[in-house]
């Protein structure tokens, strides 16, 4: 199974069966992105919640590749009036997917479409695939069931928002990998514009002395999990 970091919060997941999951593919609005969206690809698209730099590029993969979109209720009711076929669920729903297995996490945020439709609660979303169990946080401050998160599902990998302002600044970011307790952390949500920026090599070095592991991945970067 590989991980690819597009930048801000856009993640794909390539299964080893070769299906492919995009999280909130915002890439070409996007000035940290190194590809297009016409360079990706996409069997399920994942939205943790409606604003625009999260929904991004999602309904132009969708309608290339006839992807499946899974949400939260409200707003995958809003991709499916936009034409879309879409899996409805809820924060604190599971339900086995041809991947495998996703669960919606609350987060504190908010959640609008560009166009204001309100698109339901924020969420994040633990994927578990081939034994492999993955934390997207979404957008996020610090909340303490982060916790219970990680005690619940003993978590590999963790992607946490450490730019500042709109979600959880870096040191509540390494807070919240000492709450979770993933085996490695990844930063994401961060140096998009301006007023997100944030160094992710502090981020590593705060949660190393910590004694857990942190990687930072480059822009575009593929990593096998």
């Amino acid at each position: 199974m590989k991980l690819r970091y597009f930048s801000h919060s856009s993640f794909q997941i390539t299964t080893a069966a070769g299906q492919t999951i995009l999280i909130d593919p915002f890439l070409d609005g996007n000035p940290t992105c190194p590809v297009s969206s016409d360079e990706v690809s996409a069997d399920f698209i994942v939205l943790t919640h409606g604003h625009g730099d999260h929904i991004g590029d999602a309904f132009k993969i969708g309608q290339r590749c006839k992807s499946l979109f899974i949400c939260v209720n409200e707003l995958a009711n809003y991709c499916a009036g936009q034409g879309f076929k879409a899996h409805n669920m809820h924060i604190g729903g599971g339900r086995e997917f041809p991947f495998g297995h996703l669960k919606f996490t609350i987060a504190h945020h908010g959640s609008m479409t560009p166009d204001n439709v309100y698109a339901g609660e924020p969420a994040g979303v633990v994927l578990t695939i081939d034994n492999i169990a993955l934390y997207h946080t979404g957008d996020t401050g610090l909340f303490y069931d982060m916790k219970l998160i990680g005690e619940m599902t003993r978590l590999d990998y963790m992607l946490l928002p450490i730019g500042d302002n709109f979600t959880m600044g870096i040191t509540d970011a390494v807070k919240a990998v000492e709450l979770a307790n993933p085996t490695i952390a990844i930063p994401m949500h961060y140096n998009t514009f301006p007023v997100i920026e944030a160094d992710p090599h502090l981020f590593r070095q705060k949660v190393e002395a910590l004694g857990k592991k942190a990687r930072v991945l480059e822009y575009g970067e593929e990593i096998d999990l």
